[in-house]
């Protein structure tokens, strides 16, 4: 039954009342098969996974790095049509930039290509980490995450967070057909966290959950603490599934 509501119209017309309009479906995703993806970090082992996973399953990529000589270099093994390229080429060419660089080069890369990434959708997956003789430990940065970090750092670019879970080994092996997990994404818009669980779902197996806003990017980021501990003990390669949804 549609619900109506007493606020006047937006005409202003005496006696009438507004219709609400019908809840979104959650699930009812953008088609992002066109879109470039970028990946900055892409020789990294998380970023390598990243692209290889987009470019299997028929996204046009991009990888990123300081050297665009091992960029294109790193492409070539790949193959499936990956491009490599300097930074600020991949930046500046793609339509979706996942920023996937070691924590300790994070803010230096994010300030040297403002430009190139200004009105770009950006996807940090960067997490900040520490390890000693006990194990990985959560850092905390000044600006609370390293999402938060990119943000202030970024003010022109739409920034949101995902892909932190994913293990690069299972990424990586060709042997593996599905990767069975949940990714969680946090952001400021609707809009853009939707491309990104969109994109996430191009991947086969997992499933983009928007997961709040960037001010719950903490939680998230310092989680792969628990479950780096959890794969050296159990020997695995685990992630994350949300029930009941």
């Amino acid at each position: 039954m549609t619900s109506t509501s007493a606020t006047p119209s937006p005409s202003g017309e005496p006696g009438k009342t507004a219709t609400k309009a019908p809840a979104k479906d959650p699930w009812e995703l953008p088609d992002v098969s066109g879109l470039v993806v970028g990946v900055l970090g892409g020789t990294g082992d998380q970023g390598r996974g990243l692209a290889y996973r987009f470019a299997r399953a028929g996204q046009r990529v991009i990888i990123g790095s300081r050297s665009q000589e091992r960029a294109r270099s790193a492409a070539g093994e790949l193959g499936g049509g990956v491009e490599g390229a300097a930074n600020a080429d991949c930046a500046s060419r793609s339509d979706v930039v996942i920023v996937a660089v070691p924590w300790e080069g994070h803010a230096k890369t994010l300030e040297s290509l403002r430009d190139e990434l200004a009105g770009k959708l950006v996807v940090d997956c960067v997490n900040p980490l520490g390890f000693d003789k006990k194990g990985a430990y959560a850092l905390t940065p000044e600006e609370g995450s390293a999402a938060q970090q990119a943000a202030v750092l970024l003010p022109q670019a739409r920034v949101t967070a995902a892909f932190h879970h994913l293990s690069a080994v299972l990424l990586q092996d060709p042997e593996v057909d599905r990767i069975d997990t949940d990714v969680m994404v946090l952001g400021e818009s609707r809009a853009d966290t939707d491309v990104v669980q969109a994109l996430a779902g191009r991947i086969a197996g997992m499933r983009g959950v928007f997961a709040g806003r960037l001010r719950n990017a903490h939680q998230v980021e310092s989680l792969v603490a628990n479950l780096v501990s959890v794969n050296r003990r159990y020997k695995a390669h685990a992630g994350l599934r949300v029930t009941d949804l």
